[in-house]
């Protein structure tokens, strides 16, 4: 868990609507670190507000590893957050514009990849215009395989 808050914080977060999305999702009952990514992988920062605001619980289960009763904890707990986040994922800049293949390794190393490994994952993972955050996250569901 330790791992997927360090990859959120440094790859993820690279808008301030993601950053307190993640962080407010964390704070509903029974979602850690894993749920929150899963989120943020599956709807927008403006769609995630929409859905929670309508309280639109079929569409919140799509989302990978959300069950009904966890969409419904989220709409009670967050309804009177989701005006707030809406808005913010959209705007504002990345934090950082480094080449995102390098990111990826780095992270890669970071969670016990041997820099060759690392580098042959994220090279083999990446696609053009793919941010880091998609490379690792591509890099990791390789490795699964």
């Amino acid at each position: 868990c330790l791992a997927v808050r360090v990859l959120a914080r440094r790859y993820v977060h690279n808008r301030e609507g993601e950053r307190r999305l993640f962080r407010d999702v964390q704070k509903v009952s029974g979602i850690g670190a894993k749920i929150a990514l899963a989120v943020l992988s599956g709807v927008s920062v403006d769609e995630f507000a929409r859905l929670v605001q309508a309280g639109d619980i079929t569409a919140l289960t799509r989302i990978p590893g959300i069950g009904k009763k966890t969409a419904e904890r989220m709409v009670v707990e967050l309804r009177d957050r989701a005006a707030d986040l809406a808005g913010g994922g959209s705007a504002g800049m990345p934090a950082t514009a480094g080449d995102p293949v390098a990111d990826a390794v780095t992270a890669l190393q970071q969670l016990g990849y041997k820099p060759a490994e690392a580098a042959r994952m994220a090279r083999d993972a990446a696609a053009p215009g793919d941010e880091a955050a998609a490379i690792i996250r591509k890099a990791l569901q390789s490795a699964l395989r």
